[in-house]
């Protein structure tokens, strides 16, 4: 089987969520015995092309009408670069930015795609993906089928990958650019995460809920302890919608999907939006002053109690620890 790895950048380099994606990629080309190679469109290449030939060999298509990420310009060189190729899978790690690029890719492409992967396995040859269905209520095993399949994976589900003992190939593709549509100008790309990890690449996420009041509250409660335990910070939709949290660190059905392995919950009651987008988190910890919040239902560690007590508590505990 050929593999292509869609590659995601920031600032010039490879994402987590990328690293994570050549490591499941490597995975099935090694029990399949198949091949795995990045995929690297942009503008002014060369650094991250370099760093990424530490861990798989690179296709590379460097253009300035590619320097700013739109699904409408990056969709036709993705699919123009896999029928190139002869790719049989398209692999990227989960996110806004392949539900936005590899979506539209995956349409002019025909294929089938599974989306948050969370596992996968070889059954008499055929691959099984594991994934999380109808808002997380189950876990299903899916089987794609046709010439193309796509795939996104959670970055969570796979370690970041290894860099190789040599460094691979370097290799440009002649892709038609002259016909792209250009109906899309960036005019200003702004993040607030404020230098934390994305919710979706963390080990560690710290959502705030209802219980929240402010922005200012949020950040020196749920910002403050996820750094204090060197992850991200998330929000539930209800933060979102009155302006107290900003809308990349929604977590939930209608936000991000994460599957981290520690996720706390705090003030959060656990409606089963929010649960969708959390519940496949490998350890998931609830703070609320409501006994009967259904995200003790979930939760594999509960405490009832406020959050405006319980958390400083936890920050100052945890600080003492680190500082020891």
């Amino acid at each position: 089987m050929k593999i292509l790895v869609l590659a995601e950048t920031d600032a010039g380099a490879l994402r987590p969520a990328s690293l994570a994606a050549i490591e499941c990629g490597r995975q099935l080309s090694e029990q399949n015995g198949g091949s795995v190679r990045w995929l690297l469109l942009g503008a002014q290449l060369d650094t991250v092309a370099r760093e990424a030939a530490r861990y798989a060999p690179v296709c590379v298509v460097d253009a300035e009408k590619l320097a700013t990420v739109t699904a409408d310009t990056w969709a036709p060189v993705i699919a123009r670069a896999v029928k190139q190729e002869g790719a049989e899978l398209l692999l990227a790690g989960s996110g806004t930015f392949a539900k936005d690029v590899l979506t539209r890719a995956a349409a002019l492409l025909g294929g089938t795609m599974a989306s948050d992967v969370l596992g996968h396995r070889w059954v008499d040859g055929q691959l099984q993906l594991r994934r999380a269905m109808y808002a997380g209520a189950i876990v299903a095993t899916v089987q794609l089928s046709g010439p193309v399949q796509i795939i996104t994976c959670q970055s969570t589900a796979y370690a970041a990958a290894e860099p190789l003992a040599a460094v691979e190939a370097i290799r440009p593709l002649a892709i038609d650019l002259a016909d792209l549509p250009a109906r899309v100008q960036v005019e200003a790309v702004e993040s607030k995460r404020g230098g934390r990890p994305d919710v979706t690449e963390a080990a560690v996420v710290v959502s705030g809920g209802r219980a929240i009041k402010n922005s200012a509250d949020f950040e020196s409660l749920i910002g403050k302890l996820a750094d204090t335990l060197g992850g991200a910070a998330g929000s539930s939709r209800v933060l979102v919608d009155a302006g107290i949290a900003p809308n990349e660190l929604q977590v939930g059905q209608t936000g991000k999907i994460v599957a981290p392995e520690v996720y706390l919950a705090l003030g959060i009651s656990g409606a089963v939006q929010h649960m969708a987008g959390m519940k496949n988190s490998k350890t998931i910890v609830a703070v609320n002053n409501d006994p009967d919040a259904p995200i003790f239902e979930v939760a594999n560690l509960g405490l009832v109690g406020d959050v405006y007590e319980v958390v400083p508590q936890l920050i100052e505990r945890l600080s003492q620890r680190n500082s020891e």
